[in-house]
């Protein structure tokens, strides 16, 4: 029996690591060409929001002063020299465009190409592939830039004058505070709350490991109070943590409650009647959730895959890692996609031993 995991990130890859260990065969298909190519893409100033002492994956701690903050060229780097590490069998260029189910087997389509597998885990980021817009976006009038955060670079990318940021969890106000030194800047959205820390403060030393803790093992999917969040960061986004309300205050960000509801005369309208007057919009609203290309019915009414800890509920052999809240708050960062892949290669493992007892019977 064999497994595809699907997308080469920090969760396909972990789910790899444990797999083999556990003497597995399985091959990882990327869509990119490198490993490490979704994190080289982002904005240049990005920065993990955890330590490198945390962020290691397992079997090969992140390399550098553990209290450093890695930013995303370091990450894309980690993580390919991890594969070539433990010489992960990748396929890179290989992007599934449809995952089916015929006779107890998974087949994923690749161009051309069908693979079949007995087990597939789908490890294709935390939030999805599809940047989210509001339809009303192409209504803005054409002469508006406008970026999701996804194609956000640096601020350069802007033209002359005012800045809307809509979306004001963590990388909406990261982006926020990054344009605001150049450029008039207003954030829109809810307000989704701040970490009572700042990293690269003193105060570290002491917040990460009781942070990393309730991550881990408070706010998960067998506490109410875990439940309750993943409902929050499933449909919401994260709170603020490297940027806080006071360092948007002090740049000069004008934070608007109020969301953005529509177009009025091509420009942004806000709900509560405002219209803005601006020249470039930043759209950080997220990913949408987009799994029509899983052709057996694994989605539910919320939008997420019927899953509990990444083991597909009603569809025998398909698994994910990498999701937001797959198990606790920590399965969407480097400190936890460890575990969570830990798991789900063991039910892979423990599945494969089931069969073959069967198949023997």
């Amino acid at each position: 029996m064999n497994t595809i995991i699907i997308g080469a990130g920090q969760a396909g890859l972990a789910t790899g690591y444990h797999l083999q260990r556990l003497d597995e065969p399985f091959t990882i298909l990327d869509g990119g060409a490198r490993v490490g190519d979704q994190w080289r893409s982002h904005w240049d100033s990005l920065k993990l929001y955890s330590p490198a002492k945390y962020d290691g994956l397992p079997g090969l701690p992140f390399p550098g002063e553990p209290w450093h903050y890695p930013g995303k060229d370091e990450v894309a780097d980690y993580l390919a020299s991890y594969a070539e590490r433990f010489d992960l069998p990748i396929r890179p260029n290989a992007r599934v465009d449809k995952l089916e189910r015929l006779d107890d087997r998974w087949i994923a389509t690749v161009g051309r190409e069908q693979l079949t597998a007995d087990n597939v885990v789908v490890a294709t980021g935390t939030f999805g592939r599809t940047p989210y817009l509001p339809d009303f976006a192409v209504d803005l009038d054409p002469a508006i830039r406008q970026l999701h955060s996804s194609e956000y670079q640096r601020p350069e990318q802007l033209k002359d004058g005012a800045v809307l940021v809509v979306g004001g969890s963590h990388s909406g106000t990261d982006i926020a505070y990054e344009v605001a030194q150049t450029h008039q800047t207003i954030l829109s959205g809810r307000d989704p709350g701040q970490v009572p820390f700042t990293p690269g403060r003193p105060s570290q030393a002491f917040f990460w490991p009781v942070m990393l803790f309730a991550w881990r093992h408070v706010l998960n999917r067998r506490t109410p109070m875990g439940r309750k969040e993943m409902e929050h960061m499933r449909h919401h986004g994260g709170p603020m943590i490297r940027v806080k309300r006071a360092d948007l205050l002090e740049r000069g960000v004008e934070r608007v409650p109020a969301r953005v509801t529509g177009t009025q005369d091509g420009r942004p309208m806000l709900a509560d009647g405002r219209v803005l007057d601006v020249a470039n919009v930043v759209w950080a609203t997220g990913f949408r959730q987009v799994f029509d290309w899983i052709k057996v019915p694994i989605v539910g009414a919320d939008g997420w895959p019927r899953e509990y800890r990444g083991v597909a509920e009603n569809a025998p052999g398909l698994f994910f890692c990498g999701l937001s809240f797959q198990y606790a708050f920590s399965s969407m960062v480097l400190p936890g996609v460890g575990r969570d892949a830990a798991y789900v290669a063991r039910r892979i493992a423990a599945r494969v031993r089931t069969e073959r007892s069967l198949a023997a019977a």
